[in-house]
């Protein structure tokens, strides 16, 4: 029996069954709303908020959600453990950083290369959130997360990139990682990933599904990657209509086996905080919540001739592929 690491605790990979393998439950500011959050957060109800759309999408048929919410995006995990007490669903969490570009200040002068010195302080806590537990919770990553975006492998996202892969190299830990499609850097990451020993066939490369650039997502699965299907619901990046076109012929192509679903949405982000900004939002994407696919994506996939077989193969035999260990 192998096991996944989740919020509830330790479950068995093959009882993961129907998988969203990007989905945030909170994205914060966490020193924004220690200043400002009397303005637009209510505790209360934000937990609330959250414990009932992850009970529709539980009754959806959903059984986990990836939530790949690090340092940089407000992961603060009690907060997730009151909301999955109430919620029969199992989510996943992740270790890692999420920055475009610049590390902060925090890491700055401390690890290899740097004015002080010494290890890489990343690479230590990373691992400590995967063998003894994130902040003192007892909750264990089950994945790392990073980002390689349009500004691509500058001095500092090398730094957290090769943070990354030692960690993986460390624990076995798969990756997903956040990639500009438009500038296809999923390249940059898979090339700096072999370089340094990385297993691909544990990495999604997320927010490839932005694209419908078939040679590059072919590309990267040919390399034994995942494509991130992942951002069903932003119309803006790319139409739900072409998004389910490029994958059922993907599909066609005998390529379900490396391809994830998922919408990265989240219960709350504030990045559109207050309800002003949440009503533009809910206007300019009104399918981007965790329903779409359910509601939406499957069955149109299934007018474009994309069986059921390799749905399933997307959502419940890759994400379990992903978490079990490599051959």
């Amino acid at each position: 029996m192998v096991d996944v690491q989740t919020v509830r605790g330790p479950v068995d990979v093959g009882q993961l069954g129907t998988t969203l393998m990007h989905e945030h439950v909170f994205v914060l500011t966490p020193d924004v709303m220690q200043n400002y959050g009397d303005q637009w957060w209510d505790e209360e109800e934000r937990v609330a908020d959250a414990v009932h759309k992850l009970r529709e999408l539980e009754r959806a048929g959903v059984d986990t959600i990836v939530d790949p919410t690090v340092v940089g995006l407000g992961r603060y995990i009690p907060r997730i453990e009151r909301v999955n007490a109430e919620v029969d669903i199992n989510i996943v969490a992740a270790t890692g950083l999420y920055t475009f570009d610049s590390i902060p200040h925090f890491f700055h002068y401390r690890g290899p290369g740097t004015l002080l010195g010494g290890p890489e302080l990343m690479t230590e806590m990373f691992v400590r959130d995967i063998r003894e537990g994130i902040a003192g919770t007892g909750v264990r990553a089950g994945l790392l997360k990073c980002v390689v975006e349009e500004r691509g492998l500058t001095e500092d996202q090398s730094r957290v990139q090769a943070a990354i892969c030692e960690t993986h190299q460390e624990t076995g830990l798969p990756i997903t990682v956040h990639t500009n499609a438009a500038h296809q850097t999923g390249r940059l990451a898979l090339e700096f990933y072999r370089e340094r020993g990385v297993d691909l066939s544990k990495v999604v490369i997320g927010h490839a599904g932005d694209s419908n650039d078939q040679d590059y997502l072919k590309w990267i699965m040919d390399q034994g990657a995942t494509i991130g299907c992942d951002r069903f619901g932003l119309d803006m990046f790319n139409p739900t209509a072409e998004r389910v076109r490029t994958i059922a012929e993907l599909c066609a192509q005998g390529y379900a086996d490396r391809i994830v679903l998922s919408h990265d949405a989240a219960c709350y982000m504030d990045f559109f905080s207050g309800e002003a900004s949440q009503e533009m939002l809910a206007q300019a994407a009104p399918n981007w919540h965790y329903l779409h696919i359910h509601r939406d994506v499957l069955p149109a996939l299934r007018e474009r001739g994309v069986s059921e077989e390799q749905i399933t193969t997307m959502m419940v035999d890759n994400p379990r592929r992903y978490f079990e260990p490599a051959e």
